[in-house]
């Protein structure tokens, strides 16, 4: 079966895909709704001074919300309807990942197979309101406490701003569920995929534009490029990088006949906990500074003032304190999304074992060793690539779409669509083979 599924993939090509129907109307699909998406980042809310707010935002640009508006599609610095973006959505999942771990309810929920990731998925939809509801309440006092850009301040223009932020996340997640189902899959992923990629060009006209000025030399630009590329090679290596764990099954005796022992892999990702590292560490680190940016500078203490320019960009305190988070949250994510005690039991359950390994607890110290091992070069995989590009941006003043952690995002879920596309495309390969093979057991009866 291995073998035959490896001989189709080398047979794709355009007139297979040409074929595909069913898989035109999924890209199609998709693209409509992430046109959709993008229309929506450029519907600004009601009752805001947009010239005010674009002043107030500049101040801010290099914060937590600069990450945010990458994430949200540029959204957030034009103040649109999906400011808010997927991150609400995002945040709650991982957080009922971690309550999965803690509560034993949910847990057993978890191990119910499909009713009970209904009920689990149902509870982050919960959890996705009420965070959009606190952050969007948030953003509403604080564009009415700023100088001008709020033209009727009041009652009403926080309930709906409230409303208007929380229903667009929602919508988003209805988006990226729509393009999971009916699309080409990865809805989530393909929206803040969608959202970098539209604000890509606008970074790099600025980058050739502080070439034209004279503010980087042709050299800095030409090693920006060369290092972007050499990144994207890691990432993709990286990305497609496995340990793969030997399982054997025994011999079965099914009646008269004796079947030999099978043999497959238990694959172990280099990078088991994604892109989820950088984004957590570059909010918790960015999250004081603009919080502080929105106070009077008088008002702050002068050790909260020393801190704060130690956690600036380009700062060592900074990169050391970035560096640390992405280790502790690369083995934190890894220890929350795989349990080797859960593998172990699943291969004991269908009597598969691991050579040389007794099946049980030491299967799973054995698999948890290893794993950890593989987690230690995925972490250090994830500073070598989020810290090469914030040395950059301090150094020659790059763009912040060009950092780390936005190429990541962008290599591996370009990885994950051409996967799905692919994907699509064997199934397709495979009905036809089944369709002609059955027309030919008709002719043949006949």
């Amino acid at each position: 079966m291995a073998s035959a599924a490896e001989q189709l993939a080398s047979n794709l090509n355009f007139s297979a895909f040409s074929k595909a129907e069913e898989l035109k109307k999924r890209i199609w699909f998709t693209l409509g709704a992430l046109l959709v998406y993008r229309l929506g980042t450029y519907i600004p809310l009601p009752g805001i001074n947009l010239a005010a707010y674009a002043q107030a935002f500049n101040h801010q640009a290099q914060g937590i919300l600069g990450m945010f508006n990458m994430f949200a599609g540029g959204a957030v610095a034009r103040m649109a309807i999906f400011a808010l973006g997927i991150m609400p959505y995002i945040s709650a999942s991982i957080i009922v990942q971690l309550m999965t771990s803690v509560i034993p309810a949910l847990e057993q929920l978890k191990k119910d197979g499909e009713q009970g990731r209904k009920v689990i998925n149902q509870y982050t939809r919960y959890g996705t309101v009420l965070l959009a509801t606190v952050q969007a309440y948030a953003i509403a006092v604080g564009l009415q406490g700023s100088q001008g850009i709020v033209t009727n301040p009041g009652p009403f223009f926080l309930f709906s701003t409230v409303i208007t932020l929380v229903g667009g996340t929602m919508f988003l997640m209805w988006l990226g569920e729509q393009i999971t189902a009916r699309g080409i899959g990865n809805g989530i992923s393909l929206i803040i995929f969608s959202g970098i990629v539209a604000n890509l060009p606008q970074a790099i006209s600025g980058t050739l534009e502080l070439g034209r000025t004279g503010a980087l030399s042709t050299p800095v630009i030409l090693a920006i490029i060369i290092l972007t590329i050499a990144v994207i090679g890691i990432i993709v290596f990286v990305e497609r990088a496995q340990r793969r764990l030997l399982i054997q099954y025994p011999k079965r005796q099914v009646g008269n006949r004796m079947f030999q022992g099978d043999t497959s892999h238990l694959p172990l990702k280099l990078n088991t906990a994604g892109v989820i590292p950088p984004i957590f560490a570059s909010s918790l680190l960015l999250l004081p500074a603009t919080i502080a940016g929105f106070a009077r500078n008088e008002n702050l203490p002068g050790w909260a003032t020393t801190i704060l320019s130690s956690l600036g960009h380009g700062q060592p305190l900074y990169m050391a304190s970035y560096a640390a988070m992405i280790v502790f949250f690369a083995f934190f994510y890894t220890a929350l999304v795989f349990n080797p005690k859960d593998t172990a039991d699943q291969l004991k359950k269908h009597s598969g074992f691991i050579p040389g390994i007794r099946p049980g607890e030491r299967t799973a110290e054995y698999i948890d060793y290893v794993l950890t091992r593989v987690t230690v070069f995925g972490a250090a995989y994830l500073v070598l690539i989020c810290m090469l590009p914030e040395f950059l941006i301090s150094w020659a003043g790059v763009p912040f779409y060009l950092g780390g952690t936005s190429l990541l995002i962008v290599v591996s879920v370009t990885l994950d669509t051409v996967a799905q596309i692919q994907g699509h495309l064997i199934a397709h390969q495979y009905e036809g083979l089944i369709k002609k093979s059955k027309l030919r057991g008709g002719k043949r009866n006949r």
